[in-house]
């Protein structure tokens, strides 16, 4: 691939990762809930999941999704109960004790796999996937399967820097946050709201 078209597709990745979405606000609030470790997990998850999504693309799985409204319809539904379910706990999360993290701090494997669930259960990545990248391929410059791996993986990398940088800034306050009970009850409700959002804009978005 050139390398005008792998510059311009870098800087199209980095303004998409930075746009406000499900990923990024997911990392944002559980890492403030529970620290930079705990986004950096998320974020790997999320980065695994569209390792799948990049990978379906690379083999045509994703259309599928372009053709089958039964499918588009169960995955996003599946992916809004999730987020119910994380608005659930949220909501009656409590604050956790100073003298035990292990109240509030779910486990790293938990959380990185909180990552893949909320990642694969959104159809609209595979879709966005299937229309993003073809665009910067060029049947010319060789195979094509190769071409669209190189892309998701550019993409990856991009969103794995911008989140984990999202995830630190976040986890500055973590500390202060887990010191608080009040702090924790607001941004505990605070998350729970942000999940029903996202469950309600995923349940309702069409194709």
């Amino acid at each position: 691939m050139s390398a005008e078209a792998l510059i311009t597709f870098t800087i199209a990745s980095a303004l998409l990762s930075l746009a406000p979405g499900p990923d990024n606000i997911f990392v944002l609030m559980q890492s403030a809930l529970y620290g930079r470790k705990s986004g950096v997990f998320i974020t790997l998850g999320l980065c695994t999941g569209l390792l799948v999504h990049t990978t379906a693309v690379a083999l045509g799985v994703a259309a599928i999704f372009m053709v089958s409204l039964t499918t588009f319809t169960v995955l996003k539904l599946a992916g809004a109960a999730y987020l119910l379910y994380r608005a659930w706990s949220a909501f009656r999360a409590t604050a956790a004790s100073l003298d035990d993290d292990s109240q509030v701090l779910p486990g790293m494997s938990a959380l990185y796999r909180r990552g893949i669930i909320m990642n694969l259960t959104n159809p609209k990545i595979a879709i966005f996937f299937l229309a993003f990248l073809p665009q910067f391929t060029n049947p010319n410059e060789g195979n094509m399967t190769g071409q669209l791996l190189l892309l998701g993986l550019v993409f990856i990398l991009v969103a794995l820097a911008i989140f984990i940088s999202i995830a630190s800034m976040a986890g500055f306050i973590a500390t202060w946050l887990r010191g608080s009970a009040r702090a924790q009850l607001i941004l505990n409700r605070l998350a729970g709201l942000i999940f029903v959002g996202l469950a309600l804009r995923l349940a309702t978005t069409t194709r």
